[in-house]
């Protein structure tokens, strides 16, 4: 007979899914598109054999599916709502883990030091939209970019935004993102642009979170 904690016991294989920095990584690269194995193991750092052993665990917990398509295997979310719980994870970690608070300062260190560089939260980003006043640079790669970004964002991948400053408006504050609030690209793409005289500043979220709360995406 099926007790309560059978019940808690198969919950718990959610969360043991969701204790691994790389299972974490490898379903923000998933909040983005679906993709094969080879291209998550490279995104993330992996080997293809390691990525596959993070995704099996993912995929037992039922927060990845995977189809065949020849000899690949293609990887995608199962259910969007994952993306409402790893944020409610990082707002849980950051309220109460001091060390979280002091690994986030260090990373987005160059913020507190001038303000002018306080991420554009997403109210203020809907708004700037709206009046024409902003705008948008994708710098994720292109094929993330291709599976979905926000409206009317210009995509120029990090590696390439050296060669490609030409096609930025000095005419509007720009607004970089990437995969999310933790995502380093979009800061990278704010400190080179700013020493390069554009005015520019990071979104808080990325493209998943944007497009988790039903804002409108291309």
């Amino acid at each position: 007979m099926t007790s309560q904690q059978d019940l808690l016991d198969t919950l718990a294989l959610v969360g043991k899914a969701l204790g691994n920095g790389h299972r974490l990584a490898l379903l923000e690269r998933l909040a983005q598109s679906e993709a094969a194995v080879e291209i998550l193991a490279d995104t993330s750092g992996l080997t293809v054999a390691n990525t596959s052993q993070h995704l099996q665990h993912l995929r037992r917990a039922g927060l990845v599916t995977a189809t065949r398509s020849g000899k690949q295997m293609i990887y995608r979310l199962t259910d969007a709502r994952t993306l409402t719980l790893i944020e409610l994870m990082r707002q849980i970690a950051y309220t109460n883990l001091a060390e979280m608070e002091r690994l986030v300062g260090q990373l987005f260190a160059d913020d507190n030091a001038d303000e002018a560089l306080d991420p554009v939260s997403r109210d203020m980003l809907l708004q700037g939209l709206k009046t024409g006043s902003l705008a948008l640079l994708d710098v994720r790669p292109a094929d993330e970019f291709q599976a979905g970004h926000l409206p009317d964002a210009i995509n120029i991948p990090i590696g390439q935004l050296e060669q490609m400053f030409n096609l930025l408006p000095k005419d509007k504050e720009i607004v970089a993102y990437c995969r999310g609030p933790y995502c380093a690209l979009s800061h990278e793409a704010v400190k080179r642009l700013r020493e390069k005289g554009f005015r520019v500043r990071r979104f808080a979220e990325g493209y998943p979170e944007w497009k988790a709360a039903g804002l409108p995406v291309m």
